[in-house]
């Protein structure tokens, strides 16, 4: 995982209706909860996926945007945002480019990594889950993360 307190690597990736997405473009403007998921379709991912749409509302109340990141196609992205009714950002990385500058890397040398990144702002991560397992876990921690940072 990347280090806390680092500037969040740019990216420029498409999204599921073909739309080209720079994280900078929400630089100053937003916080970003940017998650890296393993497949569409799969048990735990849909578990994800869901809990991040269920908790969208909370989460947008601390005024972050939420994208998440598999190297599955566009029109897979398309048709599961569809199927799961997603009000939220899914893009492609279809060479794992963007996973690898993320320091995303492979669950037990098999699967794709499920890494959550919290990045404030001004571009900086603040907060990062690594857990394969518990998917849900991702969105309670990136709520608290959010909410911790606009305590003052």
């Amino acid at each position: 995982m990347l280090d806390l307190g680092t500037l969040a690597p740019d990216l420029e990736l498409i999204d599921q209706s073909g739309k080209a997405i720079r994280l900078s473009d929400f630089r100053g403007e937003h916080n970003v909860v940017l998650f890296f998921y393993p497949k569409d379709n799969t048990l735990v991912c849909t578990l994800e996926m869901c809990a991040f749409r269920d908790a969208h509302l909370d989460l947008v109340s601390q005024d972050a945007v939420v994208i998440g990141i598999s190297v599955d196609p566009v029109h897979s992205h398309s048709a599961v945002s569809e199927r799961w009714h997603l009000p939220y950002l899914l893009l492609s990385d279809p060479d794992g480019a963007v996973s690898k500058a993320y320091d995303v890397g492979r669950t037990w040398g098999l699967f794709r990594g499920r890494v959550t990144y919290i990045i404030d702002k001004a571009g900086v991560i603040r907060g990062a889950i690594d857990d394969p397992l518990r998917a849900g876990a991702h969105v309670k921690k990136a709520l608290r993360t959010l909410q911790a940072q606009s305590t003052p």
